[in-house]
């Protein structure tokens, strides 16, 4: 193969890897925002404030931010557009690091599917985890970050959600009085339309493209470590131990995966002899993470959350395998027997299907956004 010919095959790899992980990502993005829609509407900010502000607390926000996210079957990208809209409307950033970590690692539909391709331990062990990893992470941000101004607004120079930051409030689009967007302040007495229109253009048009640019680059990046990580390098090298462990810490952060979509592969794992921990490992920080969201973490919510929202995911990712591979000794159950497998939950035809219908919302949202900013 010449050089140009394998310069071909690698574009079309990355190309063909990229559009995997959009698509699927595209179905619990388009929900992420829908979800975030609602809560701009239905939820009033006094609730927010109430609940994930600086008045509930410092840990009780961030305990109310990670049960709130553990249910919510969202992936580690549609979790963005949810936890950043709820940074926006007064949560603190300890509770919106907890959201966006209890979120993704767990939902409604991978704690079933958890129940049956594994078992009971793994059924409970897996949420009770994913909480506290979250209380961890939250409660780290709230205490290690405090603002110089002792304040903790949505804030960060340059930042196009710190432009938006009070929209919802005082009516702006963001960009001063450009008059881009015709929505204004969230009227709790108008009719159920008409909110739901708020809501709508909220969530598919400022929030997308807020956020699409950044969201196409970390697709990009993932993309290109799908296509240079081997298929078969989790299941060579993880064979147990810390050293598995922390290898599959190392290829879950950056890669996607969903919570629903990683609990056959570490059924299949734990089936071909990894530690039911080293799994684990795999199963938290692979949905919690991975190269797009890390990219949005970044931008929007600054180095040093970034910092501690993976030093967290990781510690606990860690402490937790180790804890669950006691567990299963000390109970004296054998994981090879628990191991199973499933076929796909959702058909490739529908996910590409909600890929389709992203791609000209997100052109659209990042137009609008230029177009406002101009």
């Amino acid at each position: 193969m010449s050089f140009a010919e394998s310069i071909m095959a690698a574009f079309y790899g990355i190309t063909l890897g990229s559009w995997y992980i959009f698509a699927e990502a595209a179905p619990y993005l388009l929900l992420g925002f829908g979800i975030a829609g609602l809560l701009h509407v239905f939820v009033p900010d006094d609730k927010i404030m109430q609940y994930l502000g600086r008045s509930a607390g410092k840990l009780r926000s961030v305990i109310n931010a990670s049960l709130l996210g553990v249910p919510l079957p969202l992936c580690s990208c549609g979790v963005v557009p949810t936890a950043l809209s709820l940074r926006k409307r007064g949560a603190t950033k300890g509770a919106t690091l907890s959201f966006l970590i209890s979120t993704p690692q767990t939902g409604v539909d991978s704690i079933a599917i958890t129940y049956a391709l594994l078992d009971p331990i793994m059924t409970v062990f897996r949420p009770v985890a994913t909480f506290a990893t979250a209380v961890v992470a939250g409660t780290a941000e709230n205490i290690l970050n405090i603002p110089k101004d002792g304040r903790d607004a949505p804030s960060g120079k340059g930042t196009p959600l710190n432009v938006l930051a009070m929209s919802s409030a005082t009516g702006s689009c963001g960009c001063s009085s450009c008059g881009c967007h015709e929505n204004e302040d969230v009227d709790e007495s108008g009719s159920l339309v008409r909110r739901i229109r708020s809501g709508v253009r909220y969530a598919y048009i400022e929030l997308l493209g807020d956020i699409g640019s950044w969201l196409i680059v970390g697709v990009i990046v993932a993309g290109i470590i799908s296509y240079l990580v081997p298929a078969d390098l989790v299941g060579s090298y993880l064979g147990g131990g810390i050293t598995s462990m922390l290898l599959a810490l190392v290829v879950g952060i950056p890669l996607y995966i969903c919570a629903t979509a990683s609990t056959p592969l570490a059924a299949v794992l734990i089936l071909k002899g990894m530690s039911p921990g080293a799994a684990f490992v795999f199963l938290l920080a692979g949905p919690a993470t991975n190269a797009a969201t890390i990219t949005m973490v970044l931008k929007f919510l600054g180095k040093r959350t970034t910092a501690v929202y993976l030093s967290s995911i990781a510690l606990c990712a860690v402490v937790c395998g180790l804890i669950l591979d006691q567990i299963y000794l000390r109970l004296g159950i054998d994981a090879l027997s628990i191991a199973g497998s499933a076929s796909e939950i959702m058909p490739d035809e529908v996910k590409n299907i909600f890929a389709v219908i992203l791609i000209p919302l997100l052109l659209y949202g990042m137009y609008t956004k230029k177009k406002c900013a101009e």
